[in-house]
């Protein structure tokens, strides 16, 4: 009563709101059965809408938005970035090798635009202060410019060796752009981003989170870890810019990752991926050319693609290849990765694998970096086993790696967990390589690691606790946005 004398037109305005909000509902309700999606994740949408008023709302908004379709970057930028980082396709290598590999380019030009990389010598890196010191030598080096792009850069001692180093290179007079995830660097202090563009580095955040942006912007993270220096040596993979790589943490020993330094052709491709994500957060058409080779810099002469993949894409990339790649493996499957929530089409993929006599494993951290992805990926283990799957837990840290190994030809690597946020939310970057020889060397790798772990039993596994299970059912319905 009180209210109604004091704002007379309390009621009207109570009823205009209510009208507006079930019109934005049956919008976005109309908006989600338009999009075609999974017809589970459809239904989960439309009764978070209906049965959580104003919170539904805002969670949709959140993470329920999909952005297939959106356009990083204008078509005559892309065209002009498409010549200035013309490559040569050697796609008639190919035909050097299996059929399945062969598939594998085929889908990969179809998805991106045709490319096979020739001239390319790849070192490979699993402990933390092996690639640091040699990203450290390679940027000491570079005279004309060097680009770094990186979900997380910490305040650390190694965030603080590589900062430093990168102010001195651009006051010589070394162009310097650097990218960084603004929720994964959310931590980066003001004063230090200051002191680098006082130095002359270009830094910029990869989709800023602010107060009136938050809803259409938090749920969409730039994961990859890309540098390209002077257009001859490139580094992917999946190693962040922080000291728990090289000295471990308070939890943890230092963590173990893979990642990749690449000298040849290839690295036009990652120029390119720097470039497009360049432009679309500073506007600026990145015009710094790459190296072309006309011989391979040095033996052995690996053939290689690139992949990038993200939430604007149609057809979630990187997820289809490794479904692709699945699906052909006549031998083996390996795969290492620090969370594993594949989605349906992976699994049934995997387990049909195993079911058919394929050897396949699974390594995964026994305490990965995040309680949560911990319980969702323990959701998938029993049927998992119940397939045939082998499954390991690494024991001595974090078991980082995202790698996966197909038969005795294919290997891809870059920044992509085994889950639905890498393949459906995050910005991501893959190398694809198909050699006998690196996959041997990435073979070696995973069989080293094994003996650091201990293989999951069904017995023991039935064992865990009943809370555990629970808990694990519950955070698996909530996995996609994870």
């Amino acid at each position: 009563m009180l209210l109604a004398e004091l704002f007379p037109y309390a009621n009207i305005v109570y009823d205009i709101l209510t009208v507006l909000y079930v019109i934005t509902i049956v919008t976005l309700i109309v908006v989600v059965l338009s999009e075609n999606r999974n017809p589970v994740k459809s239904m989960a949408w439309v009764l978070v809408l209906i049965l959580l008023p104003v919170v539904g709302l805002v969670i949709y908004l959140i993470f329920g938005r999909s952005l297939k379709g959106m356009k990083l970057i204008s078509r005559s930028d892309l065209r002009e970035l498409r010549r200035l980082n013309d490559y040569s396709d050697h796609s008639n290598k190919a035909t050097e090798l299996n059929d399945s590999s062969r598939q594998l380019i085929s889908l990969v030009n179809t998805l991106t635009s045709p490319h096979l990389f020739t001239g390319n010598d790849i070192e490979i890196f699993t402990a933390g202060r092996d690639k640091f010191d040699s990203l450290l030598r390679d940027i000491e080096s570079a005279r004309n410019y060097i680009h770094v792009q990186y979900f997380i850069i910490e305040n650390d001692a190694i965030g603080s060796q590589l900062i430093e180093l990168l102010m001195r290179k651009a006051q010589e007079g070394v162009q310097v752009r650097v990218l960084y995830d603004y929720v994964g660097s959310f931590y980066i202090r003001p004063g230090v981003l200051k002191k680098m563009r006082r130095a002359g580095i270009e830094i910029h955040p990869f989709l800023e989170v602010t107060l009136t942006n938050m809803a259409f912007r938090i749920n969409w993270r730039n994961h990859r870890k890309i540098v390209v220096i002077d257009g001859e040596i490139g580094y992917v993979g999946g190693m962040n810019i922080a000291s728990r790589y090289v000295t471990g943490d308070k939890k943890w020993k230092a963590w173990r990752d893979t990642h990749l330094r690449i000298v040849g052709e290839a690295v036009a491709a990652l120029q390119y991926s720097f470039a497009i994500d360049w432009n679309f957060t500073t506007r600026k058409l990145l015009t710094s050319p790459t190296v072309h080779y006309t011989t391979p810099p040095v033996r052995p002469d690996y053939l290689v693609q690139m992949m990038s993949s993200g939430p604007t894409d149609r057809w979630n990339n990187i997820s289809m290849v490794f479904l692709r790649a699945i699906s052909l493996a006549k031998q083996r499957i390996y795969i290492q990765t620090p969370y594993f929530l594949p989605n349906d089409p992976l699994l049934k993929a995997l387990q049909s694998a195993a079911l058919s006599g394929i050897d396949v494993k699974l390594m995964i951290p026994r305490r990965p970096d995040s309680w949560m992805l911990r319980l969702a990926t323990g959701s998938y283990i029993k049927e998992c086993l119940l397939s045939g799957m082998k499954i390991y837990f690494y024991e001595p840290t974090v078991m980082h790696a995202k790698v996966v190994i197909v038969d005795d030809e294919f290997v891809t690597a870059g920044s992509t967990n085994f889950d639905s946020r890498s393949f459906e939310h995050n910005f991501e970057f893959n190398t694809l390589i198909y050699s006998k020889q690196f996959n041997d060397q990435m073979c070696a790798t995973f069989m080293a690691d094994m003996k650091d772990c201990t293989r999951v039993s069904m017995g023991k596994w039935k064992k865990r606790p009943l809370a555990q299970k629970a808990l694990e059912s519950v955070v698996r319905l909530i996995s996609p946005i994870l």
